[in-house]
């Protein structure tokens, strides 16, 4: 690796030349890269529900649907709107009660469903569908066509517009978040390093990887708004220890060679190498465990981020030795002692106290596990969106007005006789929380021939397979009630169509909680194994693994139960992605605290002062570590209307604090209690005999010596 050092410090004005240009294209892949805003698009392609999305744009060629509240205007004037809104580009068709009867006829003389679906005191209902999908590109820009068009007396729900809002509100936030991250670790980096410019450096070569990283994405073709947010703010605090650690190996080399930097880096970025490559297999295997999610955003934040590492990796030993290089004399200039104190002072009293930090391991551990598994999840994103979003005050609107808070679509047989789906139609209006089913034989009535039915209507919601029946359900999306619901109207479309589809926001939300359920447990698993493997070959030991895995799962365990112990409810992906995050980031501080562990007791230091040492030399570099992944995510949390972004963020600072403190004081512990075994079963750990019979010498001239 020496020779690598080298290399990068004999090219290093080419290697920041071509760091500078390789941002154009990087800049220009992000720009083009799309952006997905729809969670539920996620989900395994193979499900029925998705299937049924898939039939509903292919058969009817709808892709989406809204529901329009219009409110203090008369027929005329909502025809004319009505009239707008179909000119309106990808918009397929909206459906009013006009589209079956003449305005002209008293509302109180239209059948009773018909009221019930269209009507209320206040105004009156309007189902807008779109030829493209949800979270389509041309969608949103017809809802954001069809609000300009409208007055404040109009209200737009369905998913396609909280896609929208979505949209609109993370592309305002996401530069903040970024801001946010760049001022608080500048706030960390010049509390711990000892210079003034460097901060400045780490930021710059570190914000290089992350262009090169967003800019890469656009050869996946799109990323979720969820991977957006989080991948520049989580890059930054899970590769800033690479560049602290160069940095800190570079001063250690100018005290060899002190009247040679350049050859000081290039030992320092061989040493560097060794060190970050270890580390960062951790971290990336973490990030990999997510792609193994049945729900694709797992994948999708996983693949960002593990290229994320790789990128933060190179960006380490190359752009950042050649900035410090070039750069030298700026920054010797602009030295200054490090403000926050040595915090390796600790490990006397970490060592003296250790019986209590075990004291404490064994009473949190059983509530931790407790308030883990029992902590509250939503999975109704719309609901946890600032209510001053145009989408919320609709969802608000439509619930008052029509008791209406979800819309499920039942794709069912068209050559079903009139007799069957009316008697299907009764059964499912039974159903607890069902306000209404409508298709086109409950709207003319089963003794109306379809023949007598005009084209346009017929069209819109039958063809010659499937018919499309709207049930209105007054039970929110993700709640117990709705997906009991879902469940007993299964098993009456079962009884007249066993091919019968029920599609929707709140069926596709009730496959979301079943799939993630299992893809919690999955993700863990292999998280937890491979991080396992990889401790037990770096350490050639059985035990190391078990007890930095179970130090760092605890820490898990602990951030993961507060918000059941606060009674707060988090995201339904934070179960999955931080416990993983958390263990492929934090892993890094015990198996750096083990590495001058063995270190220690190889060179034939007493247990106690082995662990003495290992917490002396490790714990500066955990606190660092530790409170920049802090700073890059606690603004973010803070900062973001988005509570899917805000909690992850919320997670992923105080996991990291977590598991700093976790690893000061209760790992150390651990050494204490498990010495023997540790030594026992892993390789590396015990004295060499040269080295123990000269520790034998020394100690006893130095018995002799206390004697005389």
């Amino acid at each position: 690796m020496l020779k690598f050092g080298k290399g990068v410090v004999k090219s290093r004005i080419i290697i920041f030349i071509a760091a500078i240009l390789l941002l154009i294209p990087s800049v220009l892949g992000y720009l083009h890269t799309r952006v997905n805003y729809d969670i539920l698009s996620y989900l395994p392609e193979n499900i029925e529900t998705m299937k049924g999305q898939d039939i509903l744009v292919d058969e009817f060629g709808t892709g989406a649907f809204s529901t329009f509240v219009v409110d203090g205007m008369s027929n005329k004037e909502i025809s004319a709107l009505k009239a707008k809104i179909e000119d309106v580009d990808h918009v397929k068709t909206v459906l009013w009660y006009d589209s079956v009867a003449d305005i002209s006829i008293p509302t109180d003389m239209l059948p009773e469903k018909m009221q019930k679906v269209f009507l209320s005191d206040e105004g009156t209902l309007m189902f807008i569908m779109y030829d493209t999908t949800m979270s389509a590109d041309e969608t949103m820009e017809a809802v954001e066509q069809i609000r300009a068009i409208s007055n404040e007396q109009c209200f737009l729900s369905g998913m396609s517009a909280v896609v929208t809002d979505i949209r609109d509100l993370s592309d305002k936030e996401v530069p903040v978040y970024v801001l946010l991250a760049v001022i608080l670790s500048l706030v960390v980096l010049s509390l711990t390093m000892d210079s003034f410019l460097i901060p400045i450096f780490f930021l710059l070569s570190i914000g290089m990887a992350i262009i090169y990283n967003l800019g890469t994405n656009v050869f996946m073709g799109e990323i979720s708004y969820v991977t957006k947010a989080l991948s520049a703010v989580l890059q930054l605090g899970v590769t800033m220890d690479y560049s602290i650690f160069l940095w800190h190996s570079y001063e250690n080399q100018k005290k060899i060679f002190a009247e040679d930097h350049k050859n000081a880096m290039a030992h320092a970025i061989a040493q560097t190498v060794t060190s970050v490559v270890g580390s960062s297999v951790t971290t990336v295997a973490g990030f990999i465990a997510l792609c193994f999610m049945s729900f694709t955003l797992g994948m999708d934040l996983g693949i960002v981020m593990a290229k994320g590492v790789v990128f933060g990796v190179i960006g380490c030993v190359t752009i950042l030795p050649s900035m410090i290089l070039i750069f030298d004399k700026p920054l010797e200039k602009t030295r200054h002692k490090a403000i926050l104190p040595d915090i390796g002072k600790l490990s006397g009293f970490v060592t003296k106290r250790f019986p209590v930090f075990l004291l404490i391991f064994a009473v949190l551990l059983l509530p931790a596990i407790y308030g883990q598994k029992n902590a509250e999840v939503y999975y109704d994103l719309a609901g946890t969106l600032p209510e001053d979003l145009q989408s919320f005050m609709a969802n608000q609107k439509l619930d008052e007005e029509f008791d209406m808070n979800s819309t499920h679509i039942l794709l069912a047989d068209s050559h079903m006789k009139a007799k069957d789906a009316q008697a299907m139609l009764d059964r499912i209006d039974k159903v607890d929380g069902v306000k209404t089913a409508i298709g086109i034989d409950s709207v003319v009535g089963p003794s109306v021939p379809k023949d007598m039915i005009p084209q346009s209507v017929r069209e819109i919601i039958e063809d010659d397979k499937y018919q499309m029946i709207l049930i209105s359900s007054e039970y929110k999306t993700a709640s117990d009630e709705v997906n009991a619901q879902i469940d007993e109207i299964n098993k009456i479309v079962a009884d007249y169509d066993e091919n019968g589809m029920l599609i929707g926001e709140a069926p596709c939300t009730k496959d979301l909680i079943t799939i993630t359920d299992t893809d919690f447990k999955v993700v863990s698993a292999i998280s937890i194994v491979a991080i396992f493997v990889i401790i037990a070959m770096v350490f050639r030991s059985l035990v190391l693994p078990i007890i930095l895995v179970a130090v760092i799962e605890f820490a898990i365990f602990v951030n993961m139960s507060i918000p059941f112990y606060t009674h707060t409810s988090i995201p339904f992906i934070a179960s999955i992605v931080i416990g993983t995050i958390q263990l492929g980031a934090t892993v890094d501080y015990a198996i750096l605290m083990t590495n001058n562990y063995k270190s220690a007791r190889a060179a034939g230091m007493e247990k106690k002062d082995a662990v003495q040492h290992a917490v002396a030399s490790s714990a500066q570099s955990i606190v660092v570590s530790a409170l920049s992944f802090f700073a890059s995510t606690f603004g973010v949390g803070i900062y973001s209307n988005i509570d899917m972004i805000s909690s992850l963020c919320i997670l992923m600072a105080r996991g990291a604090l977590i598991s700093m403190v976790v690893v000061i004081f209760v790992l150390p512990a651990m050494y204490m209690v498990f010495d023997k075994v540790i030594c026992a079963t892993s390789a590396g750990f015990g004295v060499k005999k040269k080295e123990k019979k000269a520790n034998e010498i020394f100690k006893s001239k130095t018995d002799r010596k206390s004697v005389v």
